[in-house]
């Protein structure tokens, strides 16, 4: 039975006086925007899911954290992270990526990738759809002309924003983390520092 095996073309790169060597990582960019296609595609699910439940607030800027119900947190957490970790996890699936270095990197491109098109999306008005956490991110478009805004306590304005802009770092802190993890479980290689440390010498006896 004949087996297909896919050769990847990688640059030997050689330093000093030969003692080290390295091999660098190739980037499967079909694989990243597989990956981060999938990411963006659950974070709108999540979005208008929780906006359906009543999980996210919209238009109900927060002032305090206080005003954040518990399962909004939990929801809002728990979408951005896992949107994530599956565009990863897809990412090193496609690419057949079996070392967590490789599949790791790839997960960080997914999210490096999807950052512009959030912008772009939250730009053209998908805040609602994308849930309270990445409104942020989001800002009146240039051709919209604001509606004549009511009068706002400075104090609390300011509250709202500094909050807005946290929750926006957050959920995309939490989705590059959502990435490398979700790539690391794509490669199949076991999330324990042992392994990592004895994968070149079980390499030599034909491990992984």
């Amino acid at each position: 039975m004949a087996t297909g095996v896919r050769v990847e073309e990688v640059t030997t790169v050689t330093y000093g006086d030969g003692t080290m060597t390295n091999h660098p990582w190739p980037i499967a960019w079909s694989a990243v925007w597989v990956g981060t296609l999938s990411a963006i595609a659950l974070a709108l699910i999540f979005g208008l899911v929780g906006t359906a439940v009543g999980a996210h607030r919209v238009g109900h800027p927060f002032a305090t954290w206080r005003d954040v119900g518990f399962w909004t947190l939990v929801w809002s957490v728990f979408g951005a992270f896992l949107s994530f970790a599956l565009g990863g996890w897809a990412a090193a699936k496609v690419a057949g990526f079996r070392r967590s270095e490789s599949a790791m990197l790839h997960g960080a491109l997914v999210w490096l990738v999807a950052v512009p098109l959030l912008l772009v999306l939250l730009a053209l008005g998908a805040a609602t759809a994308l849930g309270g956490w990445y409104g942020g991110l989001s800002g009146t478009p240039a051709w919209v002309v604001p509606p004549p805004a009511a009068a706002q306590d400075p104090i609390a304005a300011a509250n709202a924003a500094r909050n807005t802009a946290t929750a926006a770092v957050t959920a995309l802190l939490l989705g590059l983390v959502g990435g490398v993890i979700g790539g690391w479980m794509g490669s199949g290689e076991p999330m324990t520092f042992t392994h990592y440390r004895t994968r070149p010498l079980r390499s030599g006896t034909g491990g992984w």
